[in-house]
């Protein structure tokens, strides 16, 4: 029975050490885990860094500017005109 509530306590002792690391280890570094996670939150928000803010080349290229949705493609058939008739009043 003895050797039973020997090896409680050595395991009990291991998981207190263990939680007392690792809250240690979090406290000292605190910085620079939440400097990752704010690092690694942004890139995946925008898409990988600042995208180009910081190199002067603008964010432009990547971004569709959306004037040429408003031209058909050059390879697309024009659609025929349909002529309406107008009435002419007569007085």
């Amino acid at each position: 029975m003895q050797k039973v509530v020997n090896v409680l306590a050595v395991a009990s002792a291991a998981v207190s050490l263990a939680v007392v690391g690792t809250f240690g280890y979090v406290f000292v570094n605190k910085d620079a885990i939440i400097k990752n996670i704010t690092d690694g939150a942004m890139e995946s928000v925008l898409g990988g860094g600042l995208g180009g803010l910081g190199g002067g080349s603008g964010i432009a290229p990547e971004l569709p500017t959306g004037t040429n949705d408003l031209s058909p493609a050059p390879d697309a058939p024009q659609q025929a005109s349909v002529d309406v008739p107008v009435a002419t009043p007569s007085f």
